[in-house]
């Protein structure tokens, strides 16, 4: 396997990102979730144990708290902890599987991915290097799930940033398509392509915008 190099994402003025303010759910919605989430994976909880529970949830946006507290019934089995609801929380991060199908196999290829990619990859290409992708796969989804939970926990946003390869074409694609995925705003995105190549994206979005006005 040809050696490939840590490439560091090219930096973004974090100022650009826009961080909605999460909505709050009603306590006893969430304290009546959690308590039947909890029962279904095996374990009755108190209604006091709930309450601290949705308290310590009350930060995140009620409908990605009760979408992870169903992926929660489906696939814990036991005691119900935080940990359990935030990791699975929808916030924009992909999983696991999903962000290592996303990596750049060589430096001629481009990637906007988040910093917690970014991380685990780091750590995760000595193996690819030495030609081991089982384990490499293996340590990648491990570690990238961590700082996943962690960045969670910490409630801090996703976080998307570029890490430009050698092939112009394959970069230009890149960046075009975070942009319609909504990774990267067209301000960005304009400071790391030629003048002209967010035009097609550009005009895709104008009746988007033009619908919010009416």
């Amino acid at each position: 396997m040809k050696k490939l190099r840590v490439r560091y994402s090219q930096p973004i003025n974090s100022d650009t990102f826009e961080v909605s303010p999460p909505a709050q759910a009603p306590q006893g919605v969430l304290v009546d979730a959690i308590l039947v989430t909890s029962e279904i994976c095996g374990q009755t909880l108190s209604a006091a144990a709930a309450r601290i529970l949705a308290g310590d949830l009350a930060d995140f946006d009620e409908t990605a708290i009760l979408g992870a507290l169903s992926r929660c019934r489906m696939e814990v089995q036991g005691r119900l902890k935080v940990s359990d609801i935030v990791v699975r929380i929808a916030d924009g991060r992909p999983d696991a599987e999903e962000a290592w199908d996303m990596l750049p196999r060589d430096e001629t290829a481009s990637i906007v991915w988040t910093e917690e990619m970014a991380r685990a990859w780091g750590l995760a290409l000595p193996l690819l290097e030495a030609g081991d992708v089982g384990a490499a796969r293996i340590v990648f989804g491990d570690n990238y799930a961590r700082a996943v939970q962690q960045s969670r926990m910490r409630r801090e946003p996703v976080r998307w940033m570029p890490s430009l390869g050698s092939d112009v074409k394959a970069r230009e694609a890149a960046v075009l398509e975070a942009v319609r995925k909504g990774r990267l705003t067209v301000t960005q995105a304009s400071a790391l392509l030629p003048p002209g190549d967010l035009l097609p994206v550009a005009a895709n979005d104008a009746p988007a915008r033009a619908r919010k006005l009416h």
